[in-house]
């Protein structure tokens, strides 16, 4: 891959892991350990890179996707995930990995994308009704979020 310029925007194709002297105020791993094979080395090696990591991790095992099935492997062969996370497990994954959990929240990931069917349009309102009255129990049976989260 070649850098990129467009007036007020360089891209330039850059190893984070190749410079050993790189360290950043935050580092950020937007929608990423879910496709790295060995996401625990993945997670240790970037502890060390800056002082702030913000992490937004999709939150794929939900009671409906594995009851349901497709949609896990849906994840896997359109985007390319090869771990899934609840909300429990990626916190325990970023702690286990030496990471301090400083906050999260939960981030809404179906409601982005075009809904095809009355099944997907009621159960995106049935989200929406259940994340107002119980955030946790709704994330954990229907899906449909993603976690954000700041580490230390």
């Amino acid at each position: 891959m070649q850098a990129k310029k467009n007036g007020t925007f360089d891209y330039k194709p850059y190893n984070l892991f190749d410079d050993t002297t790189a360290y950043y105020d935050i580092v950020m791993a937007i929608d990423v350990f879910e496709h790295v094979e060995n996401y625990l080395e993945f997670l240790r090696n970037l502890r060390e890179k800056g002082k702030y990591k913000l992490f937004h991790i999709p939150l794929d095992m939900a009671a409906l996707y594995v009851v349901r099935v497709w949609p896990i492997l849906e994840s896997r062969e359109q985007v390319g995930h090869i771990h899934y996370f609840s909300k429990d497990t990626a916190l325990a994954t970023l702690r286990d990995t030496g990471y301090e959990i400083i906050d999260y929240f939960y981030t809404p990931t179906l409601d982005l994308m075009s809904l095809k069917s009355v099944k997907s349009h009621l159960l995106r309102l049935l989200r929406k009704i259940g994340f107002k009255i119980n955030k946790e129990l709704t994330v954990r049976i229907l899906g449909g979020y993603s976690l954000m989260v700041l580490t230390k």
